[in-house]
């Protein structure tokens, strides 16, 4: 989601603003800002507390890459990656009858954090996620049945944030970190 889509008095998170950062960042490389310009904005960015003081901020900047997100659909059946395929930064997978699994331990990962948003009604879902990789599920709503996760401490920082959002219908959801 952009920041004009959120709630506007709902806290950023410090990926957020580094994302606005980043977005500012690109916008003036690419010569959409002025050297003034970019400060203010810069600094607007740095000290914004909810996503309603970041859409100023952002305002009036080039649309990010549509490449950056992917949608990956089946109403039955089974949704499988695995190997070394690229994550895009927003990856929605949705499912009405079947099983998915996402083996994200050798993929390779463009952008610090991922945002996956599941949509399963009946199926499983698999996860199995890199090694050092953080994970946060506190937008995912399970009707049925509770996500199976055990956090891990980070063995070695610098790996992906990975924010799993959405519903689970009737299936379980179940995240785990590659051994390897």
């Amino acid at each position: 989601m952009t920041p004009s889509q959120e709630d506007p008095a709902r806290l950023i998170r410090e990926d957020d603003r580094d994302a606005a950062v980043r977005r500012l960042q690109e916008a003036y490389a690419e010569g959409h800002l002025s050297h003034e310009e970019m400060d203010e904005r810069l600094h607007g960015a740095l000290t914004a507390t909810t996503h309603g003081e970041l859409v100023p901020v952002l305002a009036s900047l080039p649309a990010e890459d549509p490449g950056t997100s992917s949608t990956i659909a089946a109403a039955g059946g089974r949704i499988q990656r695995r190997g070394a395929w690229r994550v895009p930064r927003t990856l929605k997978v949705e499912s009405a009858f079947g099983r998915v699994h996402l083996d994200l331990s050798r993929a390779v990962f463009e952008h610090p954090v991922v945002d996956i948003e599941l949509r399963v009604g009946t199926g499983r879902a698999k996860i199995t996620v890199p090694r050092d990789a953080t994970v946060e599920i506190d937008e995912l709503h399970t009707g049925w049945k509770d996500t199976r996760y055990r956090p891990r401490p980070s063995l070695r920082p610098g790996g992906p944030t990975i924010r799993i959002s959405g519903v689970m219908g009737f299936g379980r959801l179940k995240i785990r970190h590659a051994r390897r």
